[in-house]
């Protein structure tokens, strides 16, 4: 299956490392123009020339704002006035004991990983419908669905992810533009190495690491490995695509097999 995106437009949000990354590069690699975001020019510059280096004539936009605040999505428009393919991937979490959450701590949670992604859907998905064609996805996780107890405020947010996502896929009814969530599993990103390695032997090899990992510690996983991050680019990618025009106000799973379900 060849994607090909060129002409498009896309804005990853927070996508200096990570899934993010991983997504603005696929989607770059397909041909689209691709606004790159994090919240210093520092470590925007920095992703901007990695994908530039990985994806021979990328087109990328540099895009240093918080897209948490009302002011950073002002700028975004300043920035990318046009966006085709919006992926609402920004996010924060952290371990905290579910009585200890404070209420400005769930206030939070919701305005940066729910309320900045609404906030940048309701600027960008009126032109994608004038335009009868556009993109919007939301990076959720297998804990909107499997709420982890030290994880509340975040599994809080993912959920509601969900609950977003169907909503103006309703919204963007019969206009050709597609809203979809994207489920991701357990993923090796930033420090994780260090994490699994705090629970296992740290003489084993990485690959035998991980899977001990996942097998002591997330068993309900069917691939017994963390997922890499550009697995689940691979998805959002062709959930960008024209292949998937009929795929909206879905909940899409990446991982691993890891929620114990059958829907979503």
């Amino acid at each position: 299956m060849i994607i090909d995106l060129t002409g498009k437009t896309a804005l990853v949000t927070g996508s200096t490392q990570g899934i993010g990354m991983a997504i603005a590069a696929g989607l770059a690699r397909a041909g689209a123009r691709v606004a790159v975001n994090g919240r210093t020019s520092a470590t925007v510059e920095e992703a901007a020339g990695r994908i530039r280096g990985e994806v021979r004539g990328a087109d990328v936009i540099p895009l240093a704002a918080d897209l948490a605040t009302e002011d950073g999505a002002a700028y975004a428009v300043e920035v990318a006035p046009e966006v085709d393919i919006l992926i609402n991937n920004l996010g924060i979490y952290e371990s905290r004991p579910p009585l200890e959450i404070t209420d400005a701590e769930w206030r939070r949670y919701f305005e940066v990983n729910v309320l900045a992604a609404v906030r940048l859907t309701r600027v960008y998905l009126p032109g994608m419908k004038a335009r009868s064609w556009g993109r919007v996805q939301y990076i959720a996780s297998d804990s909107a669905i499997v709420t982890p107890v030290e994880m509340i405020h975040y599994g809080m947010s993912k959920t509601a992810l969900l609950a977003v996502a169907r909503g103006f896929a309703k919204e963007a009814a019969g206009s050709g533009v597609t809203v979809n969530s994207v489920i991701a599993g357990p993923t090796h990103t930033g420090g994780v190495e260090d994490f699994v390695y705090s629970l296992v032997d740290r003489d084993l090899p990485w690959p035998q690491a991980q899977r001990e990992f996942m097998r002591l510690h997330r068993p309900q996983s069917l691939i017994q490995r963390l997922i890499e991050p550009e697995e689940i680019a691979n998805m959002v990618v062709y959930l960008s695509s024209p292949y998937a025009s009929a795929t909206t106000g879905g909940a899409i799973r990446v991982d691993g097999g890891y929620v114990d379900a059958i829907l979503p």
